[in-house]
């Protein structure tokens, strides 16, 4: 495994925490991110490594900046006209905001759960096929049906929707449905799925089906999380980067960011002193 850089200080950003060595190879590297929304400066200097086939969660208070920053690495800031990003935002070594990136291409790459589900108005089947279609991945129908089928699977549902395709989206449960939506954002062949808050709309039942589900996807999958759930946090992710006002205040191993924080404001947010 290629060796990963160390702990430092950026020059001119002493108080930015850069972050620490990661035991997967590192599959996105972000470096000095900054957001603004015209004259609101969202994010500051946000310097991240998000390692392969892991699952890292980004915690911290409502409005913080976990959300905007994740938007940051499929570029889905773009369609805000208000917001400019800049600083250095790397998937495998190539910048995303490169001229030259196709942003269709890219969002198949860097695939998106959302905070509440939102399937197509279309069939089980043809939410699913959609992003196989768009993108020219499948010649027949053959190979589609298979897609879908394996997509499914992997999201958890195949055995609870494959004698119902032809229902709508719309008619499933709310579980069931944010499992259709990572369903369809897998059957484009992904690298990195982004979810944000995916179980906050979702009874604890669901919860728990998508956290197992989180837990089997990072075998194939790097995901990115935000939650605004310390204990989710805890048990589905390997590393844990905590927002406070903008600022990346701490990003370090799940377990170590919360039972030996290196910082007084992470301690002060995980013990509840605010937030």
């Amino acid at each position: 495994m290629e060796e990963v850089e160390k702990s430092q200080t950026v020059a001119g950003e002493a108080s930015k925490p850069v972050p620490p060595a990661i035991d997967h190879p590192v599959k996105m590297r972000t470096r000095n991110v900054n957001v603004h929304y015209g004259e609101k400066h969202a994010i500051r200097n946000v310097s991240l490594d998000i390692g392969e086939r892991e699952v890292t969660s980004l915690i911290g208070p409502s409005g913080c900046g976990k959300s905007t920053y994740l938007r940051c690495l499929n570029r889905m800031n773009d369609t805000i006209d208000i917001c400019r990003v800049t600083g250095d935002l790397e998937l495998d070594g190539e910048n995303i905001y490169s001229d030259n990136v196709d942003v269709v291409q890219l969002r198949a790459r860097i695939g998106m759960v959302f905070q509440k589900p939102n399937p197509f108005p279309k069939s089980i089947f043809e939410n699913v096929a959609y992003g196989p279609r768009l993108h020219g991945l499948v010649s027949n129908r053959t190979d589609l049906d298979e897609v879908v089928k394996q997509s499914l699977r992997r999201a958890g549902l195949f055995d609870e929707v494959k004698d119902r395709m032809e229902d709508p989206g719309t008619s499933l449960s709310g579980g069931q449905q944010q499992r259709l939506c990572i369903a369809r954002a897998i059957a484009v062949g992904p690298e990195i799925i982004l979810m944000d808050e995916p179980c906050s709309a979702l009874d604890p039942i669901a919860t728990a089906r998508i956290e197992e589900l989180i837990d089997e996807l990072r075998q194939n999958y790097t995901i990115v999380i935000v939650t605004h759930s310390m204990q989710q946090a805890a048990r589905v992710s390997q590393k844990t980067a905590f927002f406070h006002l903008g600022d990346l205040i701490e990003h370090g191993d799940t377990p170590q960011v919360f039972t030996n924080p290196r910082d007084e404001k992470t301690q002060g947010y995980i013990t509840g002193r605010f937030g």
